[in-house]
């Protein structure tokens, strides 16, 4: 630590800090305009100008370190009229008709222009032509743009895409999609957030309120394990009957906190019901009485996961969720070699890695959130990222230093490999030592087509690596040999020091395997909470009785980070509830909200209110609700089974992904499933394996559930294996949440 003084006041600060930093930390304000906590210094706006004592000139506080025995000033008369003239010379030809701006109310320049009391205007330039562009769910007003770089640094150092760039030309410098006319992103809509004025905005919320209408409703995201704080925006209350209460937009706290396109455009996924359907409600009551099986997705909160584990306890029902289930086996055989209870890993860990290893997952659509923290390591620290996966990711070269491609199917043996290649000299324990020892190298390597080369170049990237991140995805933990493949996972944070993320599927895949004791196989009578049953409750409005979706619930998530974080009512529900159901069958409580001080502490959990959840600061020192979950000590076993038979994949195969730009109201909404048409993905050498061409429409049938699909050719795309989505399945996406994700597959054309 140091100690400097800022405006007369002592402060201590990180070595290393920027003056600004330093100043922000201990509370103190310094005006900008293009300052980004989440990545470098852009220093444009030169806003952030300071005096240092026996500095001559300003000093840019955004990039200048601040030193032991500093005496800093932010303000004086001179600073004041330097900060005044750069927002004259912003003001020249930025149009000032801010009624019909969507920005105005929440406008930077607009705030600035009013804190530096620019009320006349002294100079004057010659107007341009100025392009109106937009880009699928992003519009840009060339007019309004003050060329602060935010979107571009964000988009680059944060996002990944690298889609958007500076056209410098003078006065006519702009913003413009990077190589293309169009712009070609994952529309994850961050730039559209970190603009400080109109330029950049969302096509669908454009004209539609202003922002001193809309009241914000701090949640989290309810699209991916990561469960990201969001706000949903509503018109505030009284300026519409609760009846046509509807969410505006989402936003978030943009300088510590990111959002992909699902959580910000995809958001428009509530139950609308006209009112309490006793009939359906006693319905389901005599369901549950004759019922001996209750199947459910992890798209609940913890709350309802701890409604359905008390039912368990009084009437002994079967509670069956796969992904969970998977989820759970994964991490007690991770235990058990690790000798904790969950894992090490974190998101904070893999953005401050200067290493990554990636196995068993296409990240950009798997989970956004660990690809954002992926790229930042890449940029912050020059991160070599090994990534491994039957299939190449364009979107993730960018990135990426090297891709290993591995045959399908034979992840146990290449994360063996692994093992040995990156914990050789490490491991104290001889029977793991000679274990490793003794792996059949070549039966491995020609198995999965991973040669020895490759794995020496992993070893020799990351040697100098202090700061190792090992991602393992949904292909791993869903795999068939996945608990050996977690006691493979664990040896790289026992021995190896590494921090280790299993990326949980779903939204509360952790909190579900948790809370809940789970069961393998069906009964009889089912009764189906989001997934299919004898009866169903959904929320997704195609049931016997429904439900409330998560963004008309109060609850809480346990994300991929290991932390319990809260969730808010957006929109008015007029249903039953989970709890209402539980109420009448004598598991009782007030509300829902009850039981999160009752979430099992054996496991990790706080006896806390829900109103009690504390807050943490963030890696950027932003302040976000939530607690991390306690690791405890568990009972240690170091014992590995020999690596099975590596299974073969021949032919055409499908791959259970849905792209990037397949997300939205469509992905939860049934009633609107028709509006996005389900397309399967292969390359050229994929269509000549299934004998299909362009266009046609063809039949699958993956593990008993049949859909239908237009396959199209993507030139991205190499080998045989086609992206299969499932957004379109409703219900019956659960059925496959669970199984491994690739499959073959008889294709028939239709028609």
């Amino acid at each position: 630590m140091i100690t400097l003084t800022i405006d007369g006041q002592r402060i201590e600060a990180k070595k290393g800090d920027t003056i600004l930093q330093a100043a922000r930390r201990a509370g103190l304000y310094i005006p900008t305009m293009c300052y980004l906590t989440k990545v470098k210094p852009i220093a444009s706006c030169r806003l952030c100008v300071v005096e240092v004592e026996g500095a001559d000139g300003f000093i840019l506080s955004c990039q200048a370190p601040a030193l032991d025995g500093m005496e800093v000033r932010t303000n004086s008369a001179e600073l004041f009229s330097h900060r005044q003239n750069i927002m004259k010379l912003y003001d020249v030809n930025h149009p000032l008709e801010c009624g019909v701006c969507d920005k105005s109310g929440a406008c930077d320049l607009q705030n600035k222009t009013l804190e530096f009391g620019v009320d006349t205007q002294e100079f004057s330039a010659k107007e341009h032509k100025r392009d109106l562009k937009k880009w699928d769910f992003i519009g840009y007003d060339e007019s309004l743009c003050i060329l602060c770089e935010k979107c571009v640094h964000v988009c680059n150092e944060v996002i990944g895409d690298d889609a958007i760039e500076i056209h410098y030309g003078g006065y006519g410098s702009k913003i413009q999609p990077k190589g293309t006319e169009e712009l070609e992103c994952t529309n994850c809509g961050e730039c559209v957030a970190v603009c400080p004025v109109g330029a950049l905005t969302s096509t669908n919320f454009q004209y539609s309120a202003n922002a001193w209408e809309l009241e914000k409703i701090p949640a989290s995201c309810a699209h991916c394990s990561a469960g990201c704080s969001l706000y949903y925006e509503r018109k505030y209350a009284g300026a519409c009957e609760a009846s046509e209460k509807k969410l505006y937009r989402v936003t978030n706290e943009f300088e510590f906190s990111t959002l992909c396109g699902a959580g910000r455009f995809g958001f428009d996924f509530e139950n609308r019901v006209e009112g309490k359907d006793k009939e359906a409600f006693n319905k389901a009551i005599e369901s549950f009485k004759k019922a001996d099986t209750i199947r459910f997705t992890s798209r609940i909160t913890n709350e309802e996961a701890m409604i359905l584990q008390k039912l368990k306890e009084k009437y002994g029902y079967k509670l069956l969720n796969e992904d969970a289930r998977k989820y759970q086996k994964f991490l007690e055989s991770y235990a058990t070699m690790s000798g904790k209870t969950l894992f090490n890993g974190s998101l904070e860990s893999l953005a401050d890695a200067d290493g990554v290893i990636v196995i068993g997952s296409r990240i950009l659509t798997d989970n956004p959130a660990v690809r954002y923290h992926i790229t930042m390591a890449s940029k912050r620290h020059n991160a070599r990222v090994i990534y491994m996966h039957p299939m190449e990711d364009k979107q993730m070269q960018n990135v990426v230093t090297q891709f290993v491609k591995y045959e399908v199917g034979t992840e146990e043996g290449v994360i063996a490999m692994l093992a040995k290649t990156m914990l050789e000299g490490k491991v104290d324990i001889k029977k793991i030592e000679n274990y490793l020892n003794d792996l059949d190298d070549g039966y491995l390597s020609a198995e999965s087509n991973v040669g020895e080369e490759e794995l020496e170049e992993i070893q020799k990237t990351l040697k100098r690596c202090k700061r190792i991140a090992v991602v393992i995805g949904e292909d791993c933990i869903n795999h068939s040999r996945a608990e050996q493949i977690a006691r493979f996972a664990a040896l790289f944070e026992r021995f190896g020091g590494m921090s280790v993320l299993p990326v949980a599927p779903k939204t509360n895949s952790l909190g579900v395997a948790l809370i809940c004791d789970l069961d393998e196989k069906a009964g009889e009578y089912v009764i189906g909470y989001n997934a299919p049953g004898d009866f169903v409750l959904s929320s997704l409005g195609d049931g016997d009785l429904d439900m409330p979706a998560l963004n008309q619930q109060e609850g809480t998530f346990t994300t991929l980070n290991k932390r319990v974080v809260p969730t808010n009512v957006a929109l008015p529900f007029n249903g039953y509830v989970l709890n209402d159901l539980a109420n009448a069958l004598g598991v009782e409580a007030r509300y829902t909200i009850d039981y999160t001080e009752k979430l099992p502490q054996e496991r990790g959990f706080e006896a806390v209110r829900f109103d009690d959840i504390p807050y943490y600061f963030t890696n950027q020192d932003g302040e976000v609700r939530g607690y991390e979950l306690k690791r405890m000590k568990h009972s240690v076993d170091s014992t590995l089974e020999e690596v099975a038979d590596l299974p073969e994949f021949n032919g055409a195969i499908l791959y259970r992904c849905d792209p990037v730009l397949q997300f939205g109201p469509q992905t939860y909404k049934a009633s609107q499933l028709s509006k996005e048409e389900p397309i399967l993905y292969g390359s050229a050498q994929f269509a000549m394996a299934a004998k299909l061409k362009e266009g046609v429409r063809v039949r699958l049938n993956v593990e008993g559930v049949e859909m239908e699909r237009v396959f199209k050719i993507d030139p991205d795309l190499k080998g045989t294996i086609a992206l299969n989505p499932t957004f379109d399945l409703g219900l019956r996406e659960d059925l496959l949440s669970s199984i491994y994700r690739y499959s073959q597959s008889k294709i028939e054309e239709v028609g």
